[in-house]
């Protein structure tokens, strides 16, 4: 057996190697060493196995005809030698061309298995590589820095709501009402039952205009947070339309057939003649879809409806004629002939058709 040969020293000036590079060195040439052995014993092998030389010299091959562009397929940079003329005879130019890249292919195949050793071969010695951070893209920190405002803005709306809702900063100094005639503001501040010095965002708006609308001479109401300070109270009040009498004094109705008001009736304003006056009563709602349905100069003649049932309304004026009005169906085609039917003499007059209306 032959000893390990001492390592040469580097030459002077050059840089001095690691010993990681060292052992990859010793790593590699262990294997070149088995490659060569192992390529000697089959090149051995195959050569005693070889049949055509235990029967007598190679007869050399027959060369194809020369076609044009061969000579392109050899290497330029060959140099010619001894050894190679004498194998021209007997290996054609496509052949040997072929056989010089399948060699350079092997070459480099072989430098690349043994670089890609020598680095595995430093990679299990040193371990693994720890991987640099990634650097977050421009987009990622635009994203980021979006998504931080809207977190900011969150909070920030988060505790003012807090602070207007919880202490007196906007709170409710003054209450505005808007719409009052017969209904006195005095009354709609009481019902409303706002404490001065509330937090406007503690008022419920809704639950105050229902506790105003529940007033019988208002007609509806609305409520509205003026800040920084204020509580406006809208109402509309009812109108009436007719009145009847009852042991207790005259009663107001609106349009919509609600008793709204026991109260001394305006100047003018028509009696109704039915049964049972009220918003659900099908004779009322007849005899009031008829008087809205009127013209104004009309209604002011109007001293009295009479509606026993929805298909027999009469009307009769302040002068005492009599207006016979039938159902309700054409109201309106019926509003406009009777104005027109007025202008003429006579005491009654039909309207119950419309395109026969007449006058006696």
């Amino acid at each position: 057996m032959t000893g390990a040969r001492p390592a040469a020293d580097p030459p002077p000036g050059s840089k001095p190697r690691s010993a990681v590079d060292e052992e990859v060195d010793l790593d590699l040439a262990g294997s070149d060493r088995a490659d060569s052995g192992g390529a000697d014993g089959g090149a051995d092998g195959g050569a005693d196995s070889d049949p055509d030389r235990a029967v007598g010299p190679e007869e050399p091959p027959e060369e194809p005809p020369e076609e044009p562009g061969v000579a392109a397929d050899a290497d330029p940079d060959a140099e010619p030698d001894s050894e190679s003329g004498s194998e021209s005879g007997s290996e054609g130019p496509r052949r040997k061309a072929r056989r010089e890249r399948a060699e350079r292919r092997a070459l480099e195949q072989r430098a690349t298995a043994i670089e890609h050793a020598r680095r595995e071969a430093k990679r299990r010695i040193r371990g693994p590589l720890v991987e640099e951070p990634k650097q977050l893209s421009s987009r990622s920190v635009k994203g980021l820095q979006l998504m931080v405002w809207l977190i900011l803005l969150t909070v920030a709306s988060v505790i003012l709501g807090l602070v207007l809702y919880f202490t007196p900063l906007m709170s409710a100094r003054s209450v505005v009402v808007i719409g009052t005639g017969a209904v006195s503001r005095e009354q709609v501040v009481d019902v409303a039952q706002v404490r001065p010095g509330t937090p406007l965002l503690q008022i419920d708006t809704d639950v105050v205009a229902n506790r105003v609308a529940g007033i019988r001479r208002v007609a509806s109401a609305r409520v509205q947070r003026e800040y920084p300070s204020e509580l406006r109270i809208t109402i509309v009040e009812r109108v009436p339309v007719v009145l009847k009498d009852f042991p207790d004094g005259p009663h107001l109705f609106d349009r919509d057939g609600v008793d709204f008001a026991t109260a001394p009736p305006p100047p003018g304003l028509p009696y109704i003649d039915v049964d049972n006056p009220g918003p659900t009563d099908p004779p009322t709602r007849a005899a009031l879809q008829v008087m809205t349905a009127l013209r104004p100069e009309v209604v002011a003649q109007v001293g009295r409806i009479a509606a026993p049932s929805v298909a027999s309304i009469t009307l009769t004026l302040a002068d005492g004629r009599t207006v016979v009005w039938g159902t309700t169906d054409r109201t309106e085609e019926k509003a406009e002939k009777l104005a027109a039917l007025l202008t003429q003499p006579g005491q009654v007059y039909d309207v119950s058709s419309p395109d026969l209306p007449t006058v006696k």
